[in-house]
């Protein structure tokens, strides 16, 4: 790690799924994880569903700059710095372009790649003055590759990749790296309710419109599980990963 006794790391989305497993990874390598996401009692619980005193739930809305101020705010009075941040907060909604609703292309873009920006803009100050720090944004196959009918989602996946090499750049004299993960299908709760209105809608099982819609595209044929999305932020997160910054890596089975 980084000879330090204990780190604080920010988990934006953490109280379900992908976030929440990356934060019992964290806590399990000895860090302190903050877990950030809309529903204070869901993260409340997700910090005692770890059952470790290194993890605690705060309230966030990464899509309202005076709700991350906020947050920052009380991790690093109660913290007193900042080490790692992760990205991880994100939603869906699928439609044709010319039906997409300008209020959900709106949210998406605001959850998915202003509020990285936000988070990242008032966490560098703590970075740049310990001279270290670690950015880990959560991306998607959707941040190199395009489908129909997510025009929104994928237009702030490709983003949060400019976003993420701009802030290698910007962080590299400061011994901040920024990396971005981009995970393919993972099996979470967004992937089985699409699962099960595409297995409606077609008359087939959610195992078969897996298969069809999902997984044609990857080399190993199954899903990918939060905890293997964990394991490689915990790595871009550590010493071993110094010289890695502004690259985004696949967890996708070979999308």
């Amino acid at each position: 790690m980084t000879g330090k006794k204990q780190r604080t790391v920010l988990i934006t989305g953490a109280a379900r799924g992908i976030g929440l497993a990356m934060a019992k990874a964290f806590v399990d390598h000895g860090d302190f994880v903050a877990i950030g996401d809309l529903d204070s009692q869901e993260t409340e619980e997700a910090a005692s569903q770890i059952g470790d005193e290194n993890a605690m739930g705060y309230a966030l809305n990464v899509a309202e700059e005076s709700s991350v101020v906020n947050f920052v705010e009380r991790v690093t009075a109660e913290r007193g710095t900042v080490d790692v941040i992760i990205n991880n907060a994100g939603l869906q909604y699928i439609s044709k372009v010319e039906e997409f609703p300008l209020e959900k292309w709106n949210l998406l873009i605001d959850v998915m790649l202003t509020g990285p920006f936000l988070l990242i803009k008032h966490t560098m100050p703590y970075m740049k003055k310990q001279k270290y720090g670690r950015i880990i944004n959560i991306s998607s196959v959707h941040g190199k590759t395009a489908s129909p009918y997510k025009s929104a989602y994928i237009s702030a996946k490709h983003g949060l990749v400019g976003l993420t090499r701009t802030i290698a750049h910007e962080g590299a004299e400061h011994g901040i790296t920024s990396n971005a993960i981009m995970p393919g299908v993972v099996d979470t709760l967004i992937i089985r309710n699409q699962l099960a209105k595409l297995a409606h809608q077609e008359g087939i099982t959610e195992e078969e419109a897996l298969n069809k819609h999902m997984l044609h595209k990857q080399a190993i044929k199954q899903a990918i599980k939060a905890e293997d999305i964990a394991a490689c932020a915990v790595y871009l997160a550590s010493e071993g990963a110094a010289l890695v910054t502004g690259e985004c890596i696949s967890v996708s089975g070979g999308w």
